[in-house]
């Protein structure tokens, strides 16, 4: 029952860090738009965006499939699941531009040259997009947690 707990706690604790996290990593694109911010703010946020990702991952994996909650059978039977996993699918397809970005910006910080900002405004959107999909998973996460069918 503890194991299920934390496990639990740690899964809503990743989604309040990743939320928070995508929103900064969003204003600080919007900041760099504006010529007022810092790329090491936008990359300080998107390493806290990565890890809540992992941590959201892994005990999301461990709850469904690790024999820790309801069981396999429940969530490969559950529409809102489907629709989680769909969601941090989407999330996970829209974030595929800004990562390959910042991994050239960090590479760029390393060998002290110039980082290519053009496509921040964008990538604010993104990281903004992404931030509503996460409200959305809870959204999910809470029907399901009382056995919300979409019968």
């Amino acid at each position: 029952m503890l194991v299920q707990w934390f496990l639990a706690a740690v899964h809503l604790l990743a989604f309040a860090l990743g939320f928070w996290a995508v929103l900064t990593r969003g204003a600080a694109f919007s900041r760099l738009v504006a010529g007022s911010g810092d790329a090491r703010r936008v990359l300080l946020a998107d390493n806290l965006w990565g890890i809540s990702a992992l941590v959201l991952l892994v005990t999301g994996g461990m709850r469904a499939f690790g024999g820790y909650e309801k069981g396999t059978d429940y969530y490969l039977h559950q529409p809102l699941f489907h629709l989680k996993m769909t969601l941090f699918v989407l999330i996970l397809l829209i974030e595929l531009s800004p990562m390959i970005k910042l991994v050239k910006w960090r590479i760029s910080l390393v060998r002290g040259a110039a980082l290519d900002t053009g496509r921040a405004k964008l990538y604010a959107r993104i990281s903004h997009v992404e931030a509503l999909l996460l409200v959305l998973m809870v959204v999910a996460a809470a029907g399901m947690a009382r056995g919300v069918t979409l019968d």
